[in-house]
Order: C-alpha cells, then sequence, then structure tokens
C-alpha cells in the first residue's frame, strides 16, 4: 500500500510539472493540443496497476517532460 500511495505522489507530480511546462508554451493552440493531450493520457491510464507497466509508463512521461522542456528552452534562446 505504501508503495502506490509513493507512486501516486511521483505520477501526481510530474503530471503538474508537465501542466506547469505547457503553460510556458507560446502558442495558445499548441498549448490546448498539449494540455488536452496530456490529461487524457494520465485519466486513460489512471487504472493500470501492473508494477512494470507503471513504471515504463512513468519513464515515458518523464521523457516527454525533458523534450518538451528542451524544446523550450531551445525556443527561447
Amino acid at each position: 500500500m505504501e508503495l502506490m500511495f509513493l507512486q501516486r505522489q511521483k505520477i501526481l507530480g510530474i503530471y503538474r510539472n508537465m501542466l506547469r511546462t505547457i503553460r510556458q508554451v507560446p502558442d495558445e493552440a499548441d498549448k490546448k493540443y498539449l494540455r488536452d493531450w496530456a490529461r487524457d493520457e494520465f485519466k486513460r491510464n489512471k487504472g493500470a496497476t501492473d508494477q512494470d507497466v507503471i513504471r515504463m509508463m512513468v519513464t515515458q512521461a518523464n521523457n516527454h517532460l525533458e523534450e518538451l522542456q528542451k524544446t523550450l528552452a531551445l525556443a527561447r534562446s
């Protein structure tokens, strides 16, 4: 049970970071698309219970977040 709580906190943290990062996207249409995509992905996978699948999804979410952050940093420079 403790593991699930910690995992849930980690996933919620990634979700919050994703939404915070998306707020920095300058184009409103892109921002809406990314926000809707993130919400849909996290909602769609909310019921996952297989630990290996959850770890894979956490890794993918982190990769998407890093990629978005890099893209925004490049756009600013």
